[in-house]
């Protein structure tokens, strides 16, 4: 044995292959140029017993502690049940449509970003943005280079044009107003539009929306462009180690587009469990919705979360009725606050 030969074998780690200690120093200068918020919402390791962790819990906020996010947004957000800063950024510039109807931001041209504070003193950072095809690549490697992880790229509707896509996205650090720059220096990648403050509240719909919340089961709200009605899991929903409060990344949401005579277009999706996959596909399909998509939407939920994106056209009441055997194979609650 020559002296490189011992040298060799004196730096190898015991029971790990050599090519496999190179690969991982050969990508040391690549993760040591991701951002602070690299890493977040990435699978644990193979093995690893999620169990023997510590689970963080969010805790109470004012909308004071969300100043600097709102700052590097450049636009307000709402506090949801006094926990999570949530910021909505309708692509109101896009026009699209699908199946020959135009679509609403509200319907499903909506990109939104929520922040959580945990009693560990950190922030999670979990959003959903829509982007046209010619943005999506430059998007990605924007989001990137700030070390904020996708989670799911994939459609939200049947075939539309323009082409757009839907990507899910996740931050965590211990600097809120940071992740909000991070991602709007992604945004920024992008044409969507800067706020607009609304001229006036909502007028009423031209829809039946007294019976859509009879037929859901559920009270919905006026977006100005739709009627929506959420419904959130009952359990507790945890992702990289952290609890999510009750209507973050676990939630169904229906959105009624008024298109006259009584009739809207629906767009929404289903959060499940495993078992529940098959009996809500079936009701879908046993009541005329159309199926757009089956994924998951994060990494590392537990329980493990699937999602079913619909569509449909029709009386609006009649399409909710259609819609509710699905929800109700569900563990679902209707959405309060």
């Amino acid at each position: 044995m020559t002296t490189g030969d011992r040298d060799r074998k004196k730096s190898a780690r015991p029971g790990v292959p050599r090519r496999q200690l190179l690969t991982t120093a050969g990508m040391a200068p690549v993760l040591a140029g991701l951002g602070a918020a690299a890493g977040a919402c990435a699978p644990p390791p193979r093995g690893h017993n999620m169990g023997n962790v510590r689970q963080f819990k969010p805790v109470p906020t004012t909308e004071e502690h969300w100043r600097p996010v709102v700052t590097a947004l450049g636009r307000p957000g709402n506090l949801i049940r006094g926990t999570y800063h949530h910021t909505p950024f309708p692509r109101g510039d896009l026009h699209l449509t699908s199946r020959g109807i135009p679509i609403s931001s509200g319907l499903a041209l909506g990109s939104h970003v929520s922040f959580v504070r945990y009693d560990d003193g950190s922030t999670m950072m979990m959003g959903d943005l829509v982007v046209t095809e010619g943005e999506l690549q430059g998007m990605t490697d924007a989001l990137q280079a700030q070390g904020i992880a996708q989670t799911a790229i994939h459609k939200h509707l049947l075939s539309h044009t323009p082409e757009v896509w839907w990507t899910h996205v996740c931050g965590h650090g211990h600097d809120a107003g940071a992740l909000a720059h991070s991602l709007r220096t992604a945004l920024d990648r992008t044409a969507t539009p800067p706020h607009i403050v609304p001229a006036a509240p909502p007028k009423p719909l031209a829809m039946d929306t007294a019976g859509i919340d009879a037929a859901l089961g559920a009270k919905g709200t006026n977006g100005g462009d739709v009627y929506t009605c959420v419904f959130v899991r009952r359990e507790t929903i945890v992702d990289d180690g952290r609890i999510l409060p009750p209507g973050l990344g676990a939630t169904s949401a229906f959105n009624f587009q008024p298109l006259g005579g009584g009739k809207a277009a629906v767009n929404g999706d289903l959060v499940m469990i495993a078992s529940e996959v098959q009996k809500v596909l079936a009701a879908l399909r046993h009541g005329g919705i159309e199926i757009v998509e089956l994924h998951n939407h994060g990494l590392t939920d537990e329980p493990r979360l699937f999602f079913t994106h619909v569509w449909a056209v029709g009386d609006a009441v009649t399409l909710a009725k259609a819609i509710r055997p699905a929800i109700a194979a569900t563990n679902v609650a209707p959405a309060s606050g």
